[in-house]
């Protein structure tokens, strides 16, 4: 649903810039028009002034009306034009005048007004014939206005700025969901371990209780309970970290990861089958806060049994550069389809019917938020299995 709506949006936002753009050219190509009607009438009334002569009759009305209509003229050749960049040659293509060019020092350069002249001849169609007669004819060849390039490219800065505006308005959002996510998931963790708090402790008094009742107590029993007692201690310290900076300390991988194992294999089905492979890594060490850690170890194994069905075999290879270690995590379940690779760490994705879907997405959060590390799928194939790869700084 969500992609439908990102995909609706992001028609919409073309709709617009479409319109916008063809609404702008075609104000554009009117804009033109209008300037070259200006620039015929310019033609005009720089021919009429040519051509005018000082009246020498006796009536001030027609002196007057003469006077006038030069006024006029003048007006139109000299005030009116001072947008359209304009040259007027005669037959012969030599410069006669000019209007509106870059600027005044290089107006008066000759090479540059020629150079503009060809620009103009090659960018602006037909030229404007100024006839006299058949022997005496001038050209007007002109160019956009500053006013009309600036309109014709107006669509591109326009769409820019929207872009922008869009994209971090979007940023901003996300920004802000996941702002407000991480604040429930911290709150959620923070209160389950204060409310296992005050079972542990009790059942911790329980045990001392038991030890020291004078019946007979199954020693081994009590002993069980109290290993797991002190894991759902260790639990409730994982989620009390987090939100927090966890300390991270240099620790041998290899030993850490045995110790996760050991824990989990002595509590899972005996097909299955854990290795631990440091023989690429001379020292594989690495700094690591060990019960968040472990936490990362369990979650991946735990996902794996899933995808084995409970039978077949999880392997941890270490290899090392002299500033990363490497753990990758073989198991031997039904694979993972590449379109989903970066899928599989998002919040709520599960290919079970029962599951949040929150263990690989918490993989990722411990490896790459409080270790500063990286965990991505490295490969996959379906019905074979998958590796993870998981990389930590020494």
């Amino acid at each position: 649903m969500k992609r439908i709506w990102k995909i609706l949006l992001m028609l919409f936002a073309v709709c617009i810039a479409l319109f916008s753009l063809l609404y702008t050219q075609k104000l554009a190509g009117k804009l033109a028009e209008q300037e070259k009607r200006n620039m015929e009438v310019w033609a005009r009334a720089t021919k009429i002034l040519t051509y005018s002569v000082d009246y020498d009759g006796d009536d001030p009305a027609v002196s007057s009306f003469i006077n006038e209509a030069n006024n006029f003229c003048l007006d139109l050749v000299v005030m009116r034009n001072s947008t359209i960049p304009a040259i007027m040659t005669n037959m012969d293509g030599k410069i006669l005048s000019y209007v509106n060019l870059d600027s005044a020092r290089l107006a008066n350069d000759d090479k540059y007004q020629n150079k503009k002249l060809v620009q103009m001849r090659e960018n602006g169609g037909d030229s404007i014939v100024i006839d006299f007669s058949e022997e005496d004819k001038q050209y007007i060849y002109f160019e956009n206005s500053t006013l009309l390039t600036q309109l014709k490219t107006f669509p591109v800065y326009q769409m820019t700025l929207i872009s922008l505006f869009l994209l971090v308005s979007y940023l901003a959002f996300n920004a802000s969901r996941r702002s407000e996510q991480n604040r429930v998931w911290v709150g959620l963790a923070k209160e389950t371990a204060h409310q296992l708090g005050t079972p542990i402790s009790s059942l911790l008094a329980w045990i001392d209780l038991f030890r020291t009742s004078e019946g007979k107590v199954d020693e081994q029993l009590i002993d069980e309970m109290e290993h797991d007692v002190r894991r759902l201690e260790m639990v409730t310290e994982r989620f009390s970290k987090i939100g927090s900076d966890p300390v991270l300390k240099t620790e041998n991988i290899e030993q850490v990861l045995n110790k996760a194992v050991g824990y989990l294999s002595n509590r899972v089905s005996n097909k299955v089958i854990f290795t631990v492979n440091s023989t690429k890594a001379e020292h594989p060490e690495a700094k690591v806060n060990i019960p968040l850690f472990e936490w990362v170890v369990e979650n991946l194994c735990k996902n794996a049994i899933d995808a084995m069905d409970g039978k077949g075999s999880i392997d941890f290879v270490l290899t090392e550069t002299r500033t990363k270690l490497y753990i990758d995590v073989y198991d031997t379940g039904k694979g993972i389809p590449s379109s989903q690779f970066k899928t599989v760490f998002k919040p709520g994705f599960t290919t079970k019917k029962r599951g949040w879907g929150l263990g690989l997405s918490l993989v990722k959060r411990i490896v790459e938020s409080y270790h500063k590390g990286h965990i991505f799928v490295k490969a996959s194939v379906l019905g074979k299995g998958t590796v993870f790869r998981i990389v930590l700084n020494k």
